[in-house]
């Protein structure tokens, strides 16, 4: 294992100035290092991966130098477009480097969303003709490493991509992100938040849930009770739980359909809230749990403590939005938005941070999807 410490050093020995990204679990140390030596003028935590690439695009043009990309390979797919159509050697010609977790190398056991990510991985950066190496695990061959990476990023004026497999950086014992939140620390958790909105909904909705530990924690909330096998659960795709809850909503009208989002996950696809405002479904209600962080990969600060939740969903035109940090709001409020009608969005402020051991869903991908089929035909109103 190498220590992140020494791995950033080597970065910034190199002229990297500019660090951004999207967190990722596999990355931790690596990330907890960059948000505490790297100041924040010079680090940006993107609301996606391919806007990151952006980023490091308009810092070359300034400087001159290359930026360093994080991120899962989970996420590669949103940086392949800017990649191929702006800073590949046969358009703009911009290097960077990207340092990219391996989720799902082959021989590795981890989440069904991953697995054919990881086992595609490499083909895929041969199909887009991207120079990569995996990252050593010994201090030393790293440094040669990131020596010969921005070297030939420079030299073929090309991104050129850095795998690195789990386990490569030393365990980070150190705080990451905030211990309250962007809000104080007056609210409840989101777990708790959950179990009050999922009471106040009732057991008729549809629920569609996103990516992480909100997925984990109504799942262990809701079991096997009444109405849970109407829960969509988004384990992977980050950001688009809210244009699925779009698509069952506008073929199950007779049903509310709530998506349960997160404020990270909000932001990366907040274009979506424009589409669901355009296309109206009245039954189409989203609940932003929101704690300021990245909260399933470490806890890393989101941009969300400058947005006003609310009002821009009513700008991007929302019948109605609320927020509250009292979950003793939470059923009026929810009364309230099906009494204007959808689209509605309810914010609710809750805690970073998650009970210890909460568990991952024991139903495949697959089996939750023909589950979730089953119980809309054979229930339809």
């Amino acid at each position: 294992m190498i220590e992140a410490s020494r791995f950033v050093t080597t970065l910034m020995d190199l002229g990297v100035e500019l660090f951004t990204g999207v967190p990722d679990s596999l990355l931790k140390p690596l990330n907890a290092e960059i948000l505490r030596r790297v100041p924040r003028d010079d680090h940006v935590i993107g609301a996606n991966e391919g806007a990151c690439v952006g980023l490091a695009i308009g810092h070359y043009l300034r400087t001159g130098q290359p930026g360093a990309v994080y991120l899962q390979n989970s996420g590669f797919g949103n940086v392949v477009n800017p990649l191929l159509s702006l800073a590949d050697p046969d358009v703009y010609g911009v290097p960077m480097l990207l340092l990219v977790g391996w989720r799902g190398q082959p021989g590795a056991k981890d989440e069904p969303q991953h697995v054919k990510q990881g086992r595609i991985m490499t083909d895929l950066l041969g199909a887009l003709g991207l120079p990569w190496e995996v990252l050593p695990t010994e201090a030393d061959a790293a440094d040669a490493c990131l020596e010969r990476a921005m070297a030939t990023a420079q030299k073929q004026h090309s991104p050129y991509v850095i795998l690195i497999e789990k386990g490569t950086f030393e365990e980070d014992a150190g705080t990451v992100g905030p211990a309250d939140g962007p809000y104080g620390d007056e609210q409840a958790s989101r777990e708790e938040a959950l179990a009050t909105v999922i009471d106040a909904l009732g057991p008729e909705t549809i629920n569609v849930s996103t990516t992480g530990m909100l997925s984990r924690e109504l799942f262990e909330l809701r079991g096997a009770t009444p109405g849970s096998e109407r829960d969509f659960l988004t384990v992977g795709g980050m950001g688009h739980a809210s244009s699925i809850a779009l698509g069952v909503a506008r073929s199950e009208p007779a049903r509310e359909v709530w998506c349960l989002d997160g404020d990270g996950a909000l932001l990366m696809h907040l274009g979506a809230l424009a589409i669901i405002a355009d296309h109206g479904p009245e039954n189409l209600f989203h609940v932003v749990f929101n704690n300021g962080v990245h909260d399933s990969v470490g806890g890393q600060p989101t941009s969300i403590g400058v947005v006003d939740v609310p009002a821009t969903a009513r700008a991007l035109g929302y019948r109605a939005a609320v927020s509250t940090s009292d979950l003793a709001d939470v059923p009026h409020q929810v009364a309230q938005l099906r009494h204007t009608g959808g689209p509605g969005l309810l914010e609710v402020r809750v805690l970073p941070g998650n009970r210890p051991g909460i568990g991952r869903p024991t139903r495949t991908p697959a089996q939750a999807k023909e589950a979730f089929m089953a119980a809309l035909r054979h229930e339809t109103p």
